[in-house]
C-alpha cells in the first residue's frame, strides 16, 4: 500500500499536499482500491467557501457512488479537468496524476492537524 510519507491524511481516505496557502486534495491508494474502477468524479464546489469536513463533490465507481470530504476550511480554486475525460487516473495514479482539486487554505496550520503517514497506515490496518 502506497502512503506517501510527504502527504497529510484524513480519516474518510482523502489526501493533502501544501504548498504555501495552496492544497492539491485527492482520495488515497487505499480508498481507490477499496471504490474499484472509478468512473466519474463531480465537483460542483469550486469557487465555493468550504469547511472543513464538507462534502465537496463525489467519486463514482462501477459499483459504487461516494461523497468526497474536504480535509481543512478553504475555498477550491481549480479541478483537476484531466479526470473529465480520464477519471481512471485516480486509480493509477491517486497521489499524482489523479489528484481532484486544488484548494486556498484559510488556515495552513490546520493541515498540520490532520493523520501524517504513519498514523494513517495504522488507521488502514484496522
Amino acid at each position: 500500500m502506497n502512503i506517501p510519507a510527504n502527504l497529510r491524511y484524513t480519516k474518510d481516505h482523502e489526501w493533502v499536499l501544501l504548498e504555501g496557502t495552496t492544497a492539491t486534495i485527492g482520495i488515497t491508494d487505499f480508498a481507490q482500491r477499496e471504490l474499484g474502477d472509478i468512473v466519474y468524479v463531480d465537483v460542483p464546489t469550486v469557487g465555493k467557501p468550504l469547511q472543513a469536513e464538507d462534502v465537496f463533490g463525489t467519486v463514482e465507481a462501477v459499483k459504487t457512488v461516494s461523497d468526497l470530504f474536504l480535509p481543512v476550511a478553504g475555498t477550491i480554486t481549480e479541478l483537476n479537468s484531466d479526470l473529465e475525460s480520464e477519471p481512471e487516473l485516480v486509480n493509477s495514479d491517486p497521489y499524482g496524476d489523479g489528484w481532484m482539486v486544488k484548494l486556498t487554505v484559510s488556515n495552513p496550520a490546520d493541515v498540520a492537524g490532520l493523520l501524517d503517514a504513519e498514523a494513517y497506515g495504522k488507521l488502514i490496518q484496522g
